[in-house]
């Protein structure tokens, strides 16, 4: 019986491969990780692809085959994750490919801009941005970020006094840097998510 399956297990791999590349495939599957562990993966690997401005991507947990009641709780729980990433501006939607594995629209970066930050989102800790946030950053960063507002600022067709230029840096720093990991890479991340929203806002 196995055997039969496994040629047509090879065929969807093969769609899939040919759909999908790597760099847009999240396998979960292959590395059996906890629920906790796969929705805190999934959910940064689908900020990264946001930012790289991925369309659509694959997201592999298993149908749980092996799993108590032959339910994978990695699938469920990362499936929960997914309304919570749409109200948060980083996915558009997304469906079912097979009983294992997801596909999932990407929002564009400046989706992220108007996201509503809700109260009941429990799991989002990070602290509200307050000028100390941004102290650190590094020039480049705070330069781009300034374009960024001066930006979303224009939309407004007025002139703006600087107190509320800096206050829309610090709500677009807030939008764009939840979920980046600290350090260098997380501030590289915002530099390329502040881009992206630049090029779309601009479009």
């Amino acid at each position: 019986m196995s055997s039969d399956k496994t040629p047509l297990h090879n065929l969807w791999k093969a769609f899939d491969e040919a759909q999908f590349s790597p760099s847009n495939t999240l396998n979960l599957r292959e590395s059996l990780p906890t629920v906790a562990d796969a929705r805190y993966r999934t959910e940064q690997w689908l900020r990264e692809r946001q930012v790289s401005q991925a369309k659509k991507v694959l997201i592999i947990t298993g149908r749980g085959n092996n799993s108590p009641g032959q339910i994978s709780p990695v699938r469920e729980g990362v499936q929960a994750l997914f309304p919570l990433l749409r109200r948060r501006g980083v996915i558009a939607e997304w469906e079912e490919h097979t009983p294992g594995a997801f596909v999932v629209s990407l929002a564009p970066v400046s989706s992220l801009l108007n996201a509503p930050r809700r109260r009941r989102d429990r799991n989002d800790k990070m602290a509200p941005a307050t000028p100390a946030s941004i102290k650190g950053l590094e020039r480049s960063t705070l330069d781009l970020l300034r374009r960024l507002a001066e930006r979303s600022l224009e939309a407004l067709g007025a002139r703006v006094p600087e107190k509320f230029l800096e206050a829309e840096m610090l709500s677009k720093f807030s939008s764009l840097a939840a979920g980046t990991p600290p350090g260098p890479d997380g501030e590289q991340r915002l530099r390329e998510a502040i881009v992206a929203a630049l090029e779309q806002l601009d479009d």
